[in-house]
């Protein structure tokens, strides 16, 4: 098994783009990802969905599988690299590419590492069986 998606839209982070809401019934705050979150999780699951029905992917991975994922971000600024990473993990994990993000079947990230591309941003992500 050896699966390539490429999600073409600048890597956005989880964690750094939240906002605090209040509920509507009781009126106590929580978190939820920023639109601009939604929107990039939104067409980085479609990206996912479309390039594990190209590689045969029919059902959800639910076997130790590597996961590398190379960030190409559109300016040299610092970025975290595990928040990033847990994106694409729950991207994975909504488009039904894979079962879930626990360490049973992401085995491994290795490899994987923020790079430097202006004019191209994107999201290289390779999932292979783990040996």
């Amino acid at each position: 098994m050896a699966i390539q998606i490429t999600i073409p839209i600048t890597p956005v982070t989880k964690k750094n783009h939240q906002q605090i809401m209040r509920s509507s019934k009781t009126g106590k705050p929580f978190v939820m990802p920023s639109a601009e979150y939604r929107q990039y999780e939104a067409q980085a699951v479609w990206h996912c969905k479309r390039a594990a029905i190209s590689a045969g992917v029919h059902k959800p991975i639910d076997t130790p599988c590597e996961v590398r994922c190379l960030f190409y971000m559109p300016s040299r600024r610092r970025v975290d690299l595990t928040n990033l990473l847990e994106s694409v993990d729950d991207a994975l994990v909504a488009a039904g590419v894979l079962a879930d993000d626990n360490s049973q079947i992401i085995v491994s990230h290795d490899g994987s590492r923020v790079l430097y591309d202006k004019d191209n941003p994107r999201t290289e992500v390779s999932i292979t069986a783990y040996e």
